[in-house]
């Protein structure tokens, strides 16, 4: 019981989180946008944050669900057009005190969480309406990032630590937005970053959103940007890795025809499990809007490179079984076809034990 106030409290709750704990609090949306811009407590501000962001993407869910205009959540742009126009405030004083909690509290939940979070994930609905989110946040907001990016700038020399990465992910975040709206202004600067960068973190940052932008623009300097990394890395096998995984975790059109040509090239060997986990596996498990694409190909696919891993490294093969074993969280069309794929898996002869005991398990 709280006296001598004058308004209902918003409670903060688990301040100075430090354990993995499901709370349920029926806050309204208010509540978390005043939770969002105001609380003192990091965590509970990321929290709020991803709160809304996920009522947001609810609505908007059903919205698209049954044909309707997708509509801004007005709370939602007023909420990041504070915190932005907050962090100029403190760049201009050079006192943005948690840049790398700033980058988080201006990422939306990746479709991967909001796909535990359905009872059925919607593939298409949910990468839609996320990605409405993005590009209505990145177009009504482009000056105030485009500020913040430009006020993050330094000439100082790239510093491994809390404040030189923080730094790096929030500029790397607004860059981001401001390549949603597919100016050259701003793909130029891109490959700018690319180009000059000085840490792996900016580099990798630009050459993926190169990669994953549709404008042309952006798809002319994109193939020069993957040769030019791969000349300069090829060398590196976990930076070679890298490049892999940027392209097949692409979620432009026709990536699994550039997975598919990926194998056939000099620095891919399906006898190397980091090469595998980082081409096969990372499409089939980080690249939703195409592994799960309506022609049923990347089941497929997927099936046709576990059978042949199956003999060469049975214990990768079982791991990369892992998205096709989730099929009961889909629609009717979907599952039938990534049940076809698992039944056609354990139907094969001398078949190892390793897939054997996943294939079996998740069919029943």
């Amino acid at each position: 019981v709280f006296t001598g106030i004058n308004s209902k409290p918003v409670p903060s709750l688990l301040r100075g989180f430090s354990a993995p704990v499901k709370l349920f609090f029926d806050y309204s949306q208010h509540d978390l946008l005043f939770l969002m811009t105001s609380d003192s407590d990091g965590f509970n501000r990321w929290n709020a944050a991803q709160e809304l962001s996920v009522h947001v993407i609810e609505r908007l869910l059903q919205e698209f669900q049954t044909g309707r205009a997708l509509h801004m959540d007005a709370g939602l742009l007023q909420a990041f057009a504070a915190m932005l126009e907050s962090a100029l405030a403190d760049a201009r004083a050079d006192n943005i005190l948690d840049k790398a909690m700033l980058a988080q509290l201006l990422s939306l939940p990746s479709e991967a969480y909001l796909s535990e979070l359905a009872e059925q994930i919607d593939v298409v609905g949910i990468h839609t309406v996320r990605e409405y989110l993005l590009n209505t946040l990145a177009e009504s907001l482009e000056l105030k990032f485009a500020a913040l990016h430009k006020a993050l700038a330094t000439d100082a020399a790239y510093a491994a630590d809390a404040d030189g990465i923080g730094r790096s992910s929030l500029s790397n975040i607004c860059l981001a937005y401001l390549m949603r709206t597919n100016k050259r202004e701003w793909i130029d600067l891109c490959q700018q970053q690319f180009a000059s960068a000085a840490n792996m973190t900016d580099v990798n940052a630009a050459l993926r959103l190169l990669v994953n932008n549709k404008a042309p623009a952006a798809q002319e300097l994109k193939q020069k940007a993957l040769q030019q990394f791969l000349d300069k890395w090829r060398h590196e096998a976990l930076v070679v890795d890298q490049w892999f995984s940027v392209q097949a975790t692409a979620t432009v059109p026709e990536t699994l025809l550039q997975v598919k040509s990926l194998l056939g090239h000099d620095m891919f060997d399906l006898r190397n499990p980091n090469k595998v986990r980082s081409l096969i596996g990372a499409f089939a498990s980080q690249n939703a809007i195409n592994f799960h694409d309506i022609s049923g190909a990347s089941y497929k696919f997927l099936a046709d490179k576990i059978l042949e891993l199956n003999r060469l490294n049975p214990q990768i093969a079982s791991r990369l079984l892992t998205p096709l074993t989730r099929w009961k969280k889909y629609d009717a069309t979907r599952q039938q076809m990534m049940k076809v794929q698992l039944e056609r898996i354990a139907a094969e002869e001398n078949l190892s034990k390793d897939v054997y005991e996943v294939v079996v398990k998740s069919l029943v």
